[in-house]
């Protein structure tokens, strides 16, 4: 039997940040807490949410690491209470909006935060956490309609954080906030958010709705990611791409998998600093070789969005766009090497993602894809 709920309230479009303070208004947020990163701040993008909200917000924190961190979001969480704030903005890319979500969770329960995480089964645990408005400045993680949050707890675990809690009030996409986005960071974002199209459309669990939307969200990101790496000012290409994003984590509300289970795995590794959409794209075509045909009617669909023939090669498909917008071809071109392989397993097995993988994935099926990636 499939229960199915879907998911929040969007304001999509070019300009749309100029609404923030209309839906703030409407979800009774009189005191915004502002979460950001510190290149928004520096890059003028900070100044322009700012700006918009017309108002002094009782609180910013501009130090979200790039791998959110539980000792980051206890700072964070000290300044909202100290600022008496009454709701938070998550402005940035998937890092800046996890970090707010644990925020709203530190701050609505009194339970030790790795309590909450879904690897001990947490969610229970999980209730309401302050109205959050989340406004993506990067087109790849779709945190802004996700009821998830990866967050490296303070145990080294990356844990990741599920309930309908954490599915944000309110999402405001604006195409605008990723014009001038570099091109290896359009290009690594964008296959995070091709990884969950196609990771959300293979796994078994049974969600049509979700299944459809990550069919045309791998259509639209295979038609214009190269453009946008390309030509980082073409304002349709950044519609497209934000859009794929968007529709990305509304498929993936239906599952992920073996990619994510190890990317999330390899991205615990602090020394590397690895950004987690450039391992999953690195990844991802070994998963899908591995997968093979024990879903061939799931490729089927995915080689016609992608505008492959009845015998593509969906796995090689992947590969060569790698190449094409510029991402590395292994994991060892990005610093990982034998040694990371064992406990990197380890963790991947136990991961959230690799329960609702398109084919069973124990240790065994882990270490022939961290050969294959590697």
């Amino acid at each position: 039997m499939a229960l199915m709920n879907y998911l929040t309230q969007c304001t999509f479009d070019h300009g749309a940040l100029e609404q923030t303070p209309k839906i703030l208004d409407r979800l009774g947020v009189k005191r915004p807490f502002v979460v950001t990163d510190p290149g928004l701040k520096a890059n003028g993008l900070l100044a322009a949410l700012l700006a918009a909200l017309g108002k002094e917000p009782a609180g910013v924190f501009t130090d979200t690491p790039p791998n959110p961190t539980e000792s980051a979001s206890e700072i964070a969480a000290e300044a909202y209470r100290a600022g008496q704030c009454d709701g938070i903005v998550a402005f940035g890319g998937g890092s800046s909006m996890d970090l707010a979500k644990a925020v709203g969770l530190m701050v609505n329960h009194t339970r030790p935060f790795e309590e909450l995480g879904g690897s001990v089964k947490g969610m229970k645990h999980i209730g309401p956490i302050p109205p959050l408005v989340a406004i993506p400045t990067t087109a790849g993680t779709g945190s802004e309609v996700s009821p998830g949050a990866v967050v490296i707890l303070k145990n080294g675990r990356k844990e990741t954080f599920v309930s309908p809690h954490l599915v944000p009030k309110a999402a405001i996409c604006d195409p605008d906030l990723t014009i001038g986005l570099p091109p290896s960071l359009t290009a690594a974002t964008g296959m995070d958010a091709m990884t969950h199209c196609i990771e959300a459309v293979l796994t078994p669990v049974v969600h049509p709705p979700a299944e459809a939307i990550g069919v045309d969200g791998a259509e639209r990101i295979g038609i214009w990611l190269e453009r946008a790496v390309k030509n980082g000012e073409d304002k349709d290409a950044r519609w497209h791409m934000m859009m794929g994003s968007f529709e990305g984590a509304l498929a993936f509300s239906k599952g992920l998998g073996a990619v994510h289970g190890l990317s999330h795995a390899l991205g615990r590794i602090e020394a590397l600093k690895l950004h987690h959409g450039t391992l999953n794209a690195v990844i991802l075509p070994h998963s899908l070789a591995m997968i093979g045909n024990q879903a061939e009617a799931k490729f089927a669909r995915l080689r016609r969005a992608l505008g492959l023939g009845p015998n593509g090669d969906l796995p090689q498909y992947i590969a060569d766009l790698n190449a094409r917008i510029g991402l590395p071809a292994n994991l060892r071109a990005m610093g990982v090497n034998e040694e990371h392989g064992a406990d990197a397993i380890d963790y991947a097995v136990t991961d959230l993602a690799t329960a609702s993988n398109a084919i069973p994935f124990e240790a065994e099926q882990y270490r022939d894809l961290f050969k294959r990636a590697l």
